[in-house]
């Protein structure tokens, strides 16, 4: 799974990146985010792209009680074409989740060990990412939910499962603002090639979602 990832890129950065004109609302760096906290996200109004923030933990369109959005952070890319949850939006509500690493807890015969994975040679990259909005009597809410596949042989070590990190060349194809079937969208997902990663022991500190800061991301020694 994806639970916990970081984002510390300048603004200027993610705009250039990403063929953004806007500047982005509220932006600011962060060490730490977490389930249920606002994440940056990307998508194609069938104008441009556009960057700006949703809810972390899906809550479809059709849901009566929006707390089942904590329950759906992750998506499994093998099956989301299938769920009633991520059918329609593997079709034509898919975004780009920007980050520049993610941690990731592995198992060892002392507990659990943070580890921070990045990519070898990418300082800014994208998750793909499915979104909804929510209307109730009293809030809209745009929400969105990570892809996951089978870890990789580098993250084997460290966890099963892994998100889907898109790469450099394929985040524009995500999202493009044209409608595919569900099937198309795994299909897409399957055949992308994976980023050779990097990674390292953090400390426990980032274990809190409370927790901000370098620390979070400060090598054990």
């Amino acid at each position: 799974m994806c639970g916990r990832y970081t984002l510390l890129a300048e603004e200027a950065e993610i705009l250039r990146e990403y063929g953004i004109e806007r500047p982005i609302d509220g932006y600011e760096p962060r060490y730490n985010i977490a389930p249920g906290q606002k994440v940056l996200a990307v998508i194609h109004d069938g104008k441009q792209k556009r960057a700006g923030y949703m809810k972390w933990g899906l809550v479809p369109s059709w849901a009566k009680d929006p707390k089942i959005g904590y329950k759906m952070i992750n998506a499994r890319s093998e099956t989301a074409h299938e769920k009633p949850s991520y059918k329609r939006l593997m079709s034509q509500k898919r975004c780009l989740i920007v980050a520049d690493s993610f941690y990731e807890w592995q198992k060892t015969e002392s507990g659990k060990q943070p580890v921070r994975i990045q990519p070898e040679n990418r300082p800014l990259f994208a998750f793909a990412g499915l979104w909804d909005q929510w209307e109730g009597e009293e809030e809209s809410l745009y929400t969105c939910t990570i892809l996951t596949q089978d870890a990789n042989e580098f993250m084997a070590p460290i966890h099963n499962r892994m998100p889907v990190i898109l790469p450099k060349g394929r985040q524009d194809q995500w999202i493009e603002p044209v409608k595919w079937s569900p099937s198309d969208a795994k299909g897409f997902v399957e055949q992308l090639t994976m980023d050779d990663l990097r990674a390292y022991e953090v400390s426990d500190y980032v274990n809190s979602a409370k927790n901000e800061g370098p620390d979070c991301i400060t090598p054990l020694a």
